[in-house]
């Protein structure tokens, strides 16, 4: 409260000197405008209809400049847009002004010459005042309010509008000690001009000689539309050179026109193994979500989460947020509420599995759309308690499909994995079953349309490799991979959940959709990259170790199963499948029944082989052998 004391007597001194100041332009513009028309002889006449004017033209500017918010914005940051409302505020008085010239016969009110030379003058004026303000906080935080010793020396790679963004935001915020000493591009029209008064310097080629010469100590790369491969051989020069570098890593946040230092990172392997962005159709996920209630099961964990970042950006009715985590799922909660402030959010700390917990929340909110992205997930993990996993992978899906089919809900969208297809462990067994759980309830035609999303392994994900591997070089090594031939899928979260949400506006029900993941990568080459990107030398400062197979793991997924017929769909990163074991007899359901009763009692070896048993493409770990039987 005491900053609001103290800010609003400024605010509103800020405002009585500012009005003061445009008021003296005003006046000056119109009287200049008066001796122009007659060349500096004015007749005595014409002062009187000047001094009318002057007491209605002057309140009449200062209005026009309120709305269009020229004593919001702050004074010494001026921009294109600013230049355009101040000519949109002079423009309308001039246009009221004219129509004063006609309803009065010109009587009270200047010739309209001058209210046209007046719209020039004040317009110009008023853009020199604001560029004139804008050069002096320039050349103030270049000069010396800053000490240039205490300031290292950047070159900006990318001479693009993304890095003519960060220059000047970089130039904004001289308390960040950055020197922008020239500009880095590959385009052959761009090396030797300037932007922004830095020298284009050169090529990417180029940057060990300009580090040396100039003296650079650190490097940003502004190219958010470039290839992997141009990110990886530029961070290569970088790493050879010695200097710190980092990363204006997302081509949304370029669109949202969100360059800003604070999006500024350290490469990541995303930025190596990503991919080009994909194309949705925004129109038709609008039109799935938009007005609707939508529930996402395990809302805290990595693709939970996303989905509810994607969701609530489609407008629902509401999003009901459904976790056992409570940190987990406080935290997205927290997120939405500042991300989406006028989204109606229900956070509810609940297992899947809690029957009469998960009635209550479909009775009570009656959601139209299910992303159900609850499961255990973490392959050595589940290998040892395959209880767990049967129970929140098989039966959690169960009683939530269940319910949504009892509930007359529109989709349900199970979020499946490649590690179904033939698999070699528990989670895989038990995902693949859920897979035939949702098959089984579509095909009792509730009205529901289920279908499922398999994907591979998405970057960055909680136990995943690279988080593991960044831990692993923070600590000064080894970096420990299972298998020199070891190959996985990845994709980014967004990407991933972009085509689940893209998925699920396709679906009709009784579909398994496959995204493309593109080619797999060798885990120890990922393991090399990340070393590398850390400024290190792999096998001579960090060393790689092969620990071998975990118990479950295979050395390479598959996204499809031979007996699974594949067709193309209306998206070229979603491929559809005709899966020939949708249609078995075996009540998977009715199996799940007895088994959720009996398996208090049940061994893990005794679970393992019950799957086994209706899934025959699930073959059963060895452990005394670390290997397939």
């Amino acid at each position: 409260m005491r900053s609001e004391k103290h800010g609003a007597p400024a605010q509103y001194l800020r405002n009585i000197m500012l009005a003061a100041t445009y008021a003296v332009i005003i006046f000056v513009c119109l009287w200049f405008s008066v001796l122009l028309r007659f060349d500096f002889e004015v007749p005595g006449s014409y002062w009187k209809g000047f001094q009318t004017t002057l007491v209605w033209l002057v309140p009449l500017k200062l209005v026009t400049l309120i709305l269009f918010g020229q004593f919001r914005s702050l004074l010494t940051f001026f921009s294109l847009s600013d230049v355009k409302r101040l000519f949109f505020a002079m423009g309308l008085a001039g246009l009221v002004s004219l129509g004063f010239w006609y309803v009065s016969a010109g009587t009270l009110v200047v010739p309209r010459a001058v209210i046209l030379t007046d719209f020039i003058l004040s317009s110009a004026a008023l853009v020199a005042l604001r560029t004139g303000m804008r050069i002096y906080r320039e050349q103030m935080v270049e000069s010396g309010t800053h000490p240039q010793t205490n300031r290292r020396r950047v070159a900006i790679i990318g001479a693009g509008s993304a890095g003519s963004a960060l220059f000047r935001e970089i130039l904004s915020k001289p308390g960040l000690g950055m020197d922008v000493v020239c500009f880095v591009d590959d385009d052959p029209a761009k090396i030797a001009g300037t932007l922004h008064g830095r020298q284009i310097a050169g090529r990417r080629t180029d940057l060990p000689r300009l580090i040396e010469n100039l003296n650079i100590s650190r490097a940003i790369i502004a190219m958010p539309t470039a290839s992997p491969a141009v990110i990886r051989e530029t961070v290569g020069i970088l790493n050879n050179a010695g200097i710190e570098h980092d990363i204006l890593p997302s081509v949304t946040q370029i669109l949202h026109k969100q360059v800003s230092v604070s999006h500024l990172r350290h490469v990541e392997p995303e930025d190596l193994l990503g991919r080009k962005p994909v194309a949705l159709d925004e129109t038709g996920i609008s039109e799935l979500i938009r007005g609707k209630t939508v529930m996402v099961t395990g809302a805290g964990g990595s693709i939970g989460s996303e989905l509810c970042r994607q969701v609530a950006f489609h407008c629902p009715a509401r999003l009901v947020l459904v976790d056992r985590s409570e940190p987990s799922l406080f935290q997205i909660e927290q997120e939405l509420r500042i991300l989406a402030p006028a989204l109606c959010i229900e956070a509810l700390a609940s297992s899947v599995t809690q029957q009469q917990r998960m009635e209550d929340t479909f009775r009570r909110f009656r959601p139209a759309i299910v992303f159900h992205a609850a499961a255990h997930k973490h392959v050595p993990l589940m290998e040892n308690q395959p209880i767990e996993a049967i129970l929140n992978n098989c039966y959690g899906t169960f009683v939530v499909a269940k319910l949504a089919a009892e509930n007359q809900v529109e989709k349900f969208v199970l979020i499946s994995s490649d590690k179904a297809v033939n698999p070699t462990n528990v989670m895989g067994a038990t995902k693949r079953f859920a897979e035939l759980v949702i098959s089984e309830l579509n095909h009792q035609k509730s009205g529901t349309a289920f279908s499922a999303v398999r994907f591979g392994n998405v970057l960055g994900s909680s136990g995943s490799v690279i988080p593991i591997f960044r831990s692993q070089i923070s600590a000064g090594g080894p970096v420990r991979v299972t298998h020199p031939d070891i190959t996985r899928y990845f994709m980014s979260i967004p990407e991933a959940v972009g085509l689940v949400l893209q998925s699920a506006w396709q679906s009709h029900g009784g579909e398994i959709f496959v995204l493309d993941m593109g080619d797999p990568v060798k885990i120890v080459d990922l393991a090399r990259q990340m070393i590398e990107l850390s400024g290190l030398k792999p096998d001579v400062d960090i060393k790689i170790e092969f620990s071998g197979l975990r118990p479950g793991e295979k050395l390479f997924e598959e996204p499809i199963h031979a007996n699974e017929n594949v067709c193309r769909t209306a998206h070229p990163k979603i491929l559809l499948l005709r899966d020939q074991n949708t249609s078995r007899a075996d009540p998977v359901i009715d199996d799940l029944s007895v088994l959720i009763r009996a398996m208090p009692a049940w061994e893990a070896d005794a679970i393992k082989e019950w799957l086994s048993a209706r899934i025959p493409e699930y073959h059963i770990w060895n452990a005394e052998l670390g290997s397939l039987p």
